[in-house]
């Protein structure tokens, strides 16, 4: 493999993941010592080496495979995804369980899944690990109707999905209680879990941890559609902009002897990237990972949205065509143009704008602000809220969220202060 071909590979992966790449009474953390200030940096980069938690290197975090829908038969372009992967890291003992759930586009194994699991196991518990309900494989295995986004129907696949992979693992191991947590879109799902569970009693979560969640779906991925605008000379410049990308990284690449944990710290640093560019970058990675998924789900589906209605691609298809059209289509498109459509059916009383707040957390207000095993943490300047949205917590959680005054979009979540908190939530040792 070349540099270019290296660095190019390494420019998408970065991107993927950024987003895969989401306290008044309310705990205000002060004297806070995460190091970067500006919003879409902390979102872009995350945590600089030498500020992160220290985590074990190894762990024993393996893949499983899960059929969820024995029956179902996929489309030929999507022969892989029969199967739900996800992963475990497992006590010898018996130990308290906690399932985390990715963010939107995320896979079971990503960045902040695989740390947040390193710091639970390292903490003495069972770790199960799932995939955002938007994650490709989530919607061809384990989605009931392969078209995400209901926050209801995304919680009742999700708890599916975890009562099976119970079934399993209750052979052989120990649960001494079960508990939740997720990031970005994951928070946002473990809500409408927990609220869930009070009805189904499977589990009777302990506690439950909500990392950066948005308030509103809707204005949350307006707000990260509107980020490709400020690409420099405007999305029909993404070619030239990504190129910049390519070559900025493979110059420091060549001058460094590892891409360890400080790479991008030290990439962004060199490249002196502009809020605007860095606000680009952030929308350019989550275009792409919710166009994997609506191109997954409209293939499911036959919908016609990208794909012609009708047309069979199989596993060999040249797909560069709808490549093309998956950049220029927003996730708001995909709402307006696929996802309300499908489902209102189903909802004939519902206007557009009242099913735009069925699908946020208003929506369960009421059960989040009397529920006192649910707790949040969450940034001041959190890219996906709205200005005022970070209020919300403050008047529904109280003193049961916390909220740090910087770090961007789940930028400090491998902060060691953070990471102490996420496990002194669930081991009784929160301040």
């Amino acid at each position: 493999m070349t540099i270019a071909d290296f660095s190019q590979r390494m420019v998408v992966g970065f991107i993927l993941l950024m987003l895969a790449s989401f306290a008044s009474a309310t705990v205000t953390v002060k004297d806070y010592g995460y190091p970067l200030t500006d919003r879409y940096a902390a979102t872009v980069v995350g945590t600089p080496e030498g500020y992160e938690a220290r985590l074990p290197e190894y762990i024993p975090f393996k893949k499983r495979w899960l059929t969820v829908f024995p029956e179902r038969q996929l489309p030929d372009l999507l022969w892989y995804g029969k199967e739900m992967i996800y992963s475990v890291a497992l006590q010898k003992k018996a130990a308290p369980l906690i399932f985390l759930i990715a963010g939107t586009g995320a896979a079971h194994n990503g960045g902040k899944n695989t740390n947040m699991a390193r710091a639970f196991y390292q903490a003495g518990f069972h770790v199960v690990a799932l995939s955002s309900p938007t994650y490709p494989n989530f919607v061809t295995s384990a989605s009931s109707t392969g078209v995400v986004g209901d926050a209801q129907r995304d919680a009742a696949d999700l708890y599916h999905v975890m009562e099976m992979i119970w079934a399993e693992l209750d052979e052989d191991i120990d649960a001494t209680s079960f508990n939740l947590t997720g990031y970005s879109l994951g928070g946002f799902n473990s809500a409408y879990v927990a609220k869930l569970d009070e009805e189904r009693k499977t589990f009777n979560f302990r506690r439950v941890l909500l990392i950066n969640p948005p308030v509103s779906l809707y204005n949350s991925i307006s707000l990260l559609d509107r980020m490709t605008q400020s690409i420099p000379g405007g999305e029909d410049n993404f070619a030239g902009f990504f190129e910049r990308l390519v070559q900025g990284f493979s110059k420091i690449y060549k001058d460094e002897d590892d891409i360890g944990g400080d790479f991008l710290y030290k990439a962004y640093k060199a490249m002196h990237l502009q809020n605007e560019e860095l606000a680009a970058l952030i929308g350019v990675s989550f275009r792409i990972s919710s166009g994997s998924m609506v191109f997954t789900s409209d293939v499911m589906t036959d919908y016609g949205f990208v794909k012609p209605k009708g047309l069979e691609l199989d596993r060999y298809a040249d797909l560069t065509v709808y490549d093309q059209v998956l950049s220029r289509v927003g996730f708001t498109d995909y709402y307006h143009d696929f996802f309300y459509p499908y489902y209102k059916a189903d909802y004939p009383q519902m206007s557009r704008d009242e099913f735009i707040a069925a699908i946020g957390l208003h929506s369960i207000a009421d059960y989040l602000r009397n529920s006192p095993k649910i707790t949040v943490m969450h940034n001041q300047d959190d890219i996906i809220l709205e200005p005022g949205e970070i209020e919300f917590f403050n008047e529904v959680f109280g003193d049961r969220a916390t909220i740090y005054p910087h770090g961007g979009h789940c930028g400090n979540m491998n902060y060691r202060d953070n990471v102490a908190h996420m496990v002194a939530t669930f081991t009784g040792e929160a301040q």
